[in-house]
């Protein structure tokens, strides 16, 4: 599987191929430009949050990272190398949807060893000013994502389901980045989105949408930003079992809240395939 794009903040060109990888690698990021350079991705290795979620090793950089790892998170993908030419992940069209489409064209390898995932067991959140993220206990992977924006298409907006891959491919992949008309200054002022346009991106004018073929869902950007949030939880590098409620959160909170997670273990424990179903039988029968 390989797509060649261009980065959305970067505006460089890149190249990436994603090869299945041994169990338990996990998912690695390898800097072809570099030597091979290795970053897995996990939560030790995140450097920036703003906009977008970067990691980095040694000073190595791999920016933009969100979209690729939350379609293969979703998508059920634990093990990967993703060979990249350069220091950005392709933004493609703006959303999730290229990625899986290439995945499925692609195909998965199944290994005999099976799943271990990560189980939440007593609640954790962090919060502030007015915004709020926390993951409760659960057996499956639920999200919930509250945001608002003070834009007469959006508003508040709110998603509520239980992730799978099937679901996800089809609520959550196709919604795209966005951006409003009004901010596109400052921001390339900052030194970002200078790869962006309105075949990667959605723009909010003052009342319309500037993209030509409309929004593809009503509430994209709730969509959009659960995209983002499963992204930044991949960082965690196990299939999630928890309820994931985010209220008007970003990529800094979602980074805060896997770090807390995975830096105390009283707060979650890792169970084998065979734990999990017997939990599931049991609840069944209770």
């Amino acid at each position: 599987m390989e797509a060649r794009g261009i980065g959305l903040h970067h505006g460089v060109p890149v190249h990436i191929r994603i090869l299945p990888a041994p169990p338990s690698t996990g998912i690695v990021f390898l800097r072809t430009d570099l030597d091979r350079f290795p970053i897995p991705a996990s939560w030790r290795h995140v450097a920036r949050v703003s906009y977008a979620t970067s990691l980095m090793r040694q000073g190595v950089l791999i920016s933009t990272t969100e979209h690729l790892l939350s379609v293969l998170y979703s998508m059920g993908v634990d093990n990967a190398y993703i060979e990249i030419d350069n220091l950005e992940v392709p933004i493609l069209d703006g959303s999730g949807q290229s990625f899986v489409e290439l995945l499925r064209q692609a195909g998965l390898k199944a290994y005999r060893r099976r799943k271990k995932y990560l189980h939440i067991r007593r609640p954790v959140s962090v919060e502030t000013a007015g915004k709020q993220i926390t993951i409760l206990p659960s057996d499956r992977f639920l999200l919930t994502c509250d945001v608002f924006f003070d834009h007469p298409l959006i508003g508040r907006q709110m998603l509520d389901m239980e992730v799978t891959p099937e679901r996800y491919a089809q609520e959550i992949a196709p919604a795209r980045t966005f951006g409003f008309e009004n901010e596109l200054d400052q921001m390339r002022d900052m030194g970002l989105i200078r790869g962006a346009s309105l075949d990667n991106a959605v723009c909010f004018g003052a009342d319309a949408v500037a993209n030509p073929g409309g929004l593809r869902f009503p509430d994209e950007c709730c969509r959009h930003k659960a995209l983002d949030l499963i992204g930044d939880l991949a960082l965690i590098g196990r299939p999630l079992l928890g309820h994931v409620i985010a209220e008007r959160a970003g990529h800094a909170m979602h980074a805060e809240l896997v770090k807390r997670n995975m830096s105390d273990p009283t707060l979650y424990e890792i169970l084998s395939f065979d734990q999990l179903a017997s939990r599931v039988a049991h609840s069944l029968v209770s």
